[in-house]
């Protein structure tokens, strides 16, 4: 039976449609700019207006100017860049030795229940500790040179990986282990083809969020008798109430760590594509 043309739908509604995924691809984005943009514009008033004492909060144009500072003549002698480098090379360091170290320990744990039995307490108790209060322990063991720095760092995140990649692991299929042992497929077949690209999204997300504990601990790590580094910065001028640094080194410290964050986000796409969908 052929439809009256009244009721046939419309073609022209089509290409209207399809362009809805295009505008939708920068709408988020878009989003999040204007937000970002808002929130400044609302703190350049704040501090312009009189709406808050510039001493406590100073506007981004005075940030601005302690940036243009800093870059010419650095903060207590040492030039802006080296802080930068150097919290960013003790973070990096500790974060590869954490990654090198926790995935290949947590894939194990998860893999072994004895070997996760005899190790996993030691883990809960170590992970939930203040790593601060590790601090006097780490001076008397590694002294108040670049290995107290390095270790604080490293643990803060060595023991969250470890607990996501054994939690990753544990939480592969039973059904496509099943189905992969049924097809006669070896220990290792099924660590390979199974085990590992199932756990993967998991270990990426694990390493994601200990990559930020760790670089939360920055500040610990530099309390301990450094003379350099936005923790250090951010504390020593915190003594002397230049809060343009503390507020210029707490913004430098979450560009920096955001950085790391979408790093990893990019690492994540190119190794484990298949992260969020159906299998």
């Amino acid at each position: 039976m052929t439809l009256p043309a009244a009721a046939r739908p419309a073609a022209v509604t089509v290409p209207r449609l399809a362009a809805w995924p295009r505008l939708r691809r920068y709408r988020l984005p878009l989003l999040s700019t204007a937000s970002v943009a808002l929130f400044v514009l609302l703190w350049q008033l704040s501090g312009s207006l009189g709406w808050v004492d510039p001493l406590l909060l100073p506007p981004p144009s005075d940030l601005w100017l302690t940036v243009q500072e800093l870059l010419a003549s650095g903060y207590r002698q040492t030039p802006l860049w080296q802080h930068f480098a150097v919290s960013s090379g003790r973070a990096l360091l500790a974060f590869a030795a954490a990654i090198a170290l926790g995935v290949p320990l947590g894939l194990a744990m998860g893999l072994s229940p004895l070997f996760a039995a005899v190790l996993n307490p030691f883990v809960q108790f170590l992970r939930p500790l203040p790593k601060i209060a590790l601090i006097p322990l780490v001076i008397v063991w590694f002294g108040i040179g670049e290995g107290a720095k390095f270790f604080l760092i490293f643990i803060s995140s060595f023991l969250s990986i470890v607990v996501g990649a054994m939690a990753a692991v544990q939480g592969v299929s039973q059904g496509r282990l099943r189905a992969a042992q049924t097809l006669g497929a070896s220990r290792r077949q099924q660590f390979v083809h199974v085990v590992l690209p199932d756990a993967l999204p998991e270990v990426f997300t694990s390493v994601r969020l200990s990559v930020g504990i760790g670089w939360t601990s920055l500040i610990a790590a530099e309390m301990v008798a450094a003379n350099s580094g936005l923790g250090w910065m951010v504390i020593n001028a915190g003594s002397y109430l230049r809060t343009d640094v503390v507020l210029l080194g707490i913004v430098l410290l979450g560009l920096t760590g955001y950085a790391f964050d979408w790093l990893l986000q990019g690492l994540q796409r190119r190794h484990a594509p298949w992260t969020g969908r159906d299998a």
